[in-house]
């Protein structure tokens, strides 16, 4: 017989779910990590698993959107600078450094087959559900930098943040440079930003470091 959770049971359950595959899931990964573990500290018992989640897939992915808001956290310096070809390479620093020093995200760029079988699972509801977090602010930064004639204007905002992206991309597959990791990724953040901002933004970015606030004049 199925058991019957409170409202409040459930909270807590579910709470303790995603507190331990969090921890699990970054250490040991998606495969290695049983159900046994994940139940234990929430002290349910493994078929009770599935009242909560369909899936250790689906309970990954609720981990990782419930991360968003911290990933928001680490690009919002980045994202307070005035649009610019340095503001934007440090944006895509950041976005490459984070996933290469947090923990959970490190466990998928190591890990592909763990990222395709998440992947699978997250679909449109799932994205709405971190773009106030993530994606509506970078959207915001690129299309405020649109109109004010610093990021180059004949894309769309979202093909411009599909172009940042494709610095994770590097990034994900970093066995394949070698020792030139480094050089390919700081090269390839330069060219990508230098070609998405125009002068009137290089000029913007050496007034404010200058600490002279003027407006440009063409």
């Amino acid at each position: 017989m199925a058991v019957a959770f409170t409202q409040q049971e459930r909270a807590r359950i579910t709470e303790c779910l995603l507190d331990t595959a969090e921890e699990l899931f970054a250490a040991q990964g998606l495969a290695k990590t049983s159900l046994e573990e994940l139940v234990a500290p929430a002290g349910i018992a493994k078929g009770s698993f599935y009242a909560f989640f369909d899936s250790k897939e689906t309970l990954y992915k609720e981990v990782m959107i419930r991360r968003a808001p911290l990933i928001g956290d680490r690009l919002k310096e980045a994202l307070s600078r005035p649009p610019s070809a340095e503001a934007l390479a440090e944006l895509m620093r950041q976005i490459s450094t984070l996933l290469t020093t947090d923990p959970f995200y490190r466990r998928l760029l190591t890990h592909p087959d763990e990222l395709r079988s998440v992947a699978r699972r997250v679909g449109t509801e799932e994205i709405a559900r971190v773009t106030p977090q993530i994606l509506t602010p970078l959207l915001d930064y690129l299309s405020r930098g649109q109109r004010d004639g610093l990021i180059i204007g004949d894309v769309e905002p979202m093909t411009l943040m599909g172009v940042l992206r494709t610095t994770g991309l590097i990034t994900m597959n970093r066995h394949l440079f070698g020792q030139d990791y480094e050089a390919v990724l700081e090269t390839t953040i330069t060219a990508l930003a230098r070609g998405l901002t125009t002068s009137n933004g290089d000029r913007n970015e050496r007034l404010v470091e200058g600490g002279r606030h003027l407006p440009h004049d063409g």
